[in-house]
């Protein structure tokens, strides 16, 4: 896979897992979605992160 198509996927992932994270976390603080533990939405936006870290890293130092 080149580089900024590899990119672009860890983006959209990024962009993904912050939506879902967000609208869970909105969902159950509304009351719908209460069945749903708050370390699921801790993993949601750790996910996130990750992936964002991941493709900061993967676009700035590996020069491949």
């Amino acid at each position: 896979m080149r580089q900024s198509s590899l990119n672009r996927t860890l983006i959209q992932a990024f962009g993904v897992f912050l939506g879902i994270g967000i609208a869970v976390w909105v969902l159950r603080g509304f009351g719908i979605l209460t069945f749903i533990p708050g370390g699921v939405i801790g993993l949601l936006f750790l996910g996130a992160i990750a992936i964002g870290i991941i493709s900061y890293v993967q676009r700035t130092w590996w020069r491949f």
